[in-house]
């Protein structure tokens, strides 16, 4: 998916189509169907973003986000392996536990 070109007077599809096609580093490149389009919220309420606006969150989300280093792992990333770890306890934990069950019955 190419990302859309930069350019003044964006749209929200814009923005959206930075997301989807992974520019903005946030996620995999993929489409991504939204129950409703990117703006949809704000133009409902009587708000709608202005060109301007789309702008200025299309240039932060691209490029200046990422200037020196400001990329930062979520937390499921930074956290990961202690996850993992709980989770294999936690599978050891029943193993142990139905064998020690087992073995109380089949005596």
């Amino acid at each position: 998916m190419d990302p859309p070109p930069m350019n003044e007077g964006s749209t929200t599809a814009q923005l959206k189509g930075d997301i989807n096609s992974g520019r903005t580093g946030d996620k995999n490149e993929v489409f991504d169907p939204g129950l409703s389009p990117l703006g949809t919220d704000d133009e409902a309420g009587g708000n709608p973003m202005r060109p301007e606006q789309v702008d200025i969150a299309r240039h932060q989300e691209s490029s200046a986000r990422w200037q020196n280093g400001n990329a930062k792992d979520s937390y499921a990333h930074q956290h990961s392996r202690k996850a993992l770890a709980g989770y294999v306890g936690f599978i050891g934990l029943v193993l142990v536990l139905f064998v020690g069950a087992f073995s109380i019955f089949w005596d």
